[in-house]
């Protein structure tokens, strides 16, 4: 079998309605655009296909089809994915693609592979389980109150832990921390992710108020720029810090920062920004090696794959996005996720595709 097709599609992708914010100095939720799809054919008839919905990838992935990738891939044997992720990573090398994009043929492989086999991908890796508990992971809201509320609207829908993304402020973020504990109650999990905005005595100070307040991870409170900071970090602080989400060099770079002693309760798995599904899984066993988790980032399709797949990891991420919180279709009423059932990973739902992907969308899974 021999890779014979080599195509991107521009679709339009509806911004979120209501938009919503992140912390103070990041920008919010990205109004309607378009998304790309990256789709490859052989000579067999089995094809694989990949999205990428990050801001200004429309305009890139085309771009890096028609100067390098139809004529990298075409000819090139599809299941030979290690070799095509090596491939991927030497065209980086003078190419510096946009970190999504690193991963974008390796998820369209693995989906290929799932087609052919007619399994879905988590089972064509191995698979783990067929069942993950979720955890709302909520995004910038006004004030402590409505954090609260949405707290309480999470768990009376299922959720099993709740993650904070807060405003960026060290103290208010570990005054909302201690007033969300006290809502909740010992028995729930809580995490925190700080996106990057802090410098070292503020994460410190942050810190110490989540792990007095019972948080299970401190994830992202700097810049992943410097593994020493990090680990010296990870020396000041009793909470575990979840690390490795958004540097580039997946794996090679995660191991800098377990060396560092900077991993303290694990690392980021993820398709997105960690080079695909070859990538994550390469970070998954790196960190169990050391005893440690691989918390997969998100709540994308090829997320719930990767969830079902990695034994060492603990919740599936759910974006909370909107006060009234509004259900999500993949988790049920006890706050589990389900393994996909379809063959490959597919394209999500709901988005306006031309006819020739339409075969490749998820068929949601009755319950």
């Amino acid at each position: 079998m021999r890779i014979t097709d080599v195509a991107a599609f521009r679709i339009p992708l509806p911004g979120a309605k209501p938009a919503f914010v992140w912390r103070r100095g990041l920008l919010g939720s990205s109004p309607d655009g378009e998304a790309a799809v990256l789709r490859i054919g052989t000579d067999e008839g089995v094809t694989g296909v990949a999205i990428a919905t990050r801001p200004g990838l429309a305009a890139a992935v085309p771009d890096i089809v028609e100067r390098v990738l139809r004529e990298a891939l075409t000819g090139q044997d599809p299941l030979q994915r290690e070799f095509l992720w090596h491939r991927m990573w030497e065209l980086d090398r003078t190419e510096e693609f946009p970190l999504p994009v690193l991963g974008l043929v390796d998820i369209a492989l693995w989906d290929l592979a799932g087609r052919l086999s007619g399994q879905p991908a988590w089972q064509v890796l191995g698979g783990f389980r067929t069942t993950i508990p979720a955890y709302a992971s909520t995004v910038t809201f006004r004030d402590v109150d409505e954090y609260l509320d949405v707290a309480t609207q999470c768990l009376d829908l299922g959720y099993q832990a709740i993650k904070l993304h807060a405003w960026g402020d060290a103290r208010a973020d570990a005054d909302l921390g201690h007033k969300l504990r006290a809502h909740v109650g010992d028995a729930v999990p809580l995490m925190y992710d700080g996106s990057a905005g802090f410098d070292r005595p503020d994460a410190t100070y942050l810190g110490h108020a989540l792990h007095d307040a019972g948080f299970l991870w401190y994830e992202e409170p700097m810049r992943e720029f410097s593994v020493t900071a990090y680990g010296q970090l990870a020396r000041a602080v009793r909470i575990p810090l979840l690390v490795a989400e958004t540097s580039d060099g997946a794996h090679m770079n995660t191991a800098d920062f377990i060396a560092a002693g900077a991993a303290t309760f694990g690392v980021r798995a993820s398709a997105t920004m960690r080079a695909g599904i070859t990538g994550a899984m390469r970070t998954a066993h790196l960190a169990d090696a050391y005893r440690l988790r691989a918390e997969v980032l998100g709540d994308e399709i090829p997320s719930r794959h990767l969830a079902m797949a990695i034994s060492n990891t603990t919740f599936y991420e759910s974006l909370v996005t909107a006060n009234p919180v509004r259900p999500k279709a993949e988790i049920d009423a006890e706050g589990f996720v389900h393994a996909p059932t379809g063959p490959g990973i597919a394209l999500p739902a709901g988005l306006d595709y031309p006819a020739e992907l339409e075969p490749y969308v998820e068929v949601p899974t009755e319950r």
